[in-house]
């Protein structure tokens, strides 16, 4: 009897060992992302949770602090079990990680996509990563403040409308900073916080905009060397940010981007410079989706009113080539079933109000809910040519960028020290990156 009972005990400790090792991910793989995007923590991690109940594959997401990605990556692949899943969102970070992501061109997932506008690709034509979410990024509105503001008789538009220029828009946001008491409101635009959670804003994403106008000026979709036609354009939507808005000048290093987020969503303010993925935030709060809007950044460029909102896929997927072939086995099958499982899609799409470029997501049933995708989108059905985000490049040029933004908005610097982080670290910068890499971004007619 005691043999046996020492066998049955053997054996269960032997199956509990088995179960283990599945858990872990020792017989078919495991998963482990590591997320760019904080709003997207709480969709991602219920998707990680409903892949696992349906498959037993251990998936694991990790998302990195606001601004401390590439620093979070570069620490996460030292480790003995490092990301599988990553993002490399642009050119440059195709020269930083292109030797860890693992060739794509073929797979599964690569097939169901339904561009390769926004896959990027290394000097060898090596597939590194599949964007996965078309996002824009402008100036956030609330139509009913705007709308409130019309009705007022020192009002200098109509409506939202006939915000179609920065012209007007100057006029509105001084207008309605002139008048906030009267409208209830702490500024007309969110404070433009230059912390590091924040800066990303001015710094990544506004900068693309003279640069992509500039590029459109000589037909070209990269330069090492910008003329800085429309560095002044740049100059005079920040210039309108700080001045109107609800924080001295001197304080816009502390402001963090859950602080202007809360400007906007308690209904504060009127314009938000942010992208698409902001509305996860937004909503709920005191801003209904009916009266959220996107504009493009207007700054005084010429034709500005015939432009939409500059569009960008810089959330895309990448998968570790030092990875195991189980692990990178697991992991590309886990992206296949995000993009073909109708609940993932959902979440994907709905909850998330990401546009997918898969053809998975061709139907009305997977066109996301987001009211600033939608505004953006309309911008381009209506007729507007989209500007896509030109590549910067990289984290430092832009953190050069903030530093002198921040001294020129505190005195203790002026605008030459933004036109030489801008114009002449540009260049260095991407000489650094050819020199480092030996490539540059593809440049086209």
């Amino acid at each position: 009897m005691k043999k046996f009972l020492s066998f049955v005990l053997a054996l269960v400790m032997a199956l509990a060992l088995v179960a283990c090792g599945q858990k872990q991910g020792t017989a078919s793989g495991r998963v482990f992302w590591l997320n760019f995007k904080p709003e997207a923590d709480a969709s991602l991690q219920k998707i990680a949770e409903m892949y696992t109940k349906e498959t037993g594959v251990p998936v694991t997401v990790q998302t990195a602090a606001s601004g401390t990605y590439n620093e979070t990556l570069t620490s996460a692949m030292d480790k003995e079990a490092p990301p599988t899943l990553f993002v490399v969102g642009n050119q440059a970070a195709v020269g930083t990680w292109g030797d860890y992501c693992y060739d794509l061109t073929g797979t599964k997932i690569a097939g169901e996509l339904n561009t390769d506008a926004y896959n990027l690709y290394d000097a060898n034509g090596k597939l590194c990563s599949i964007g996965y979410c078309y996002e824009c990024f402008g100036i956030i509105v609330n139509k009913k403040l705007i709308n409130e503001y019309a009705k007022k008789d020192y009002a200098v538009i109509k409506s939202f409308d006939d915000i179609k220029d920065y012209n007007t828009l100057k006029k509105v946001a001084d207008s309605m900073q002139q008048h906030k008491d009267d409208l209830g409101i702490d500024g007309a635009f969110s404070t433009p916080g230059l912390d590091s959670s924040n800066y990303y804003r001015y710094a990544s994403h506004m900068t693309q905009v003279p640069v992509a106008y500039e590029y459109i000026d000589e037909g070209v979709d990269f330069e090492k060397e910008l003329k800085g036609t429309y560095l002044d354009n740049y100059k005079n939507l920040w210039d309108l940010e700080m001045k109107d808005n609800p924080t001295e000048n001197t304080m816009l290093g502390s402001v963090n981007y859950e602080d202007s987020t809360a400007e906007f969503s308690a209904g504060k303010v009127a314009f938000y410079p942010n992208g698409v993925w902001a509305y996860s935030q937004i909503k709920g709060n005191e801003v209904a989706d009916e009266d959220l809007a996107m504009l493009p950044y207007y700054m005084g460029f010429p034709n500005e009113s015939k432009y939409a909102a500059n569009s960008i896929y810089d959330i895309s997927w990448s998968v570790n080539k030092n990875a195991s072939d189980k692990d990178k086995k697991a992991t590309e099958d886990f992206i296949k079933w995000m993009v073909s499982d109708e609940d993932a899609k959902k979440i994907l799409s709905k909850d998330m109000g990401f546009a997918v470029p898969f053809t998975t997501f061709d139907s009305e049933d997977f066109q996301p809910d987001n009211p600033l995708t939608k505004s953006a989108l309309k911008l381009e059905s209506d007729g507007l040519t989209p500007i896509h985000g030109a590549y910067i490049p990289g984290q430092a040029w832009a953190d050069g960028v903030a530093n002198a933004l921040l001294e020129y908005a505190q005195g203790t610097g002026d605008w030459n020290g933004v036109k030489k982080a801008y114009l002449d670290d540009w260049t260095s910068a991407w000489n650094d990156y050819e020199n480092n890499f030996g490539m540059l971004p593809p440049a086209h007619k």
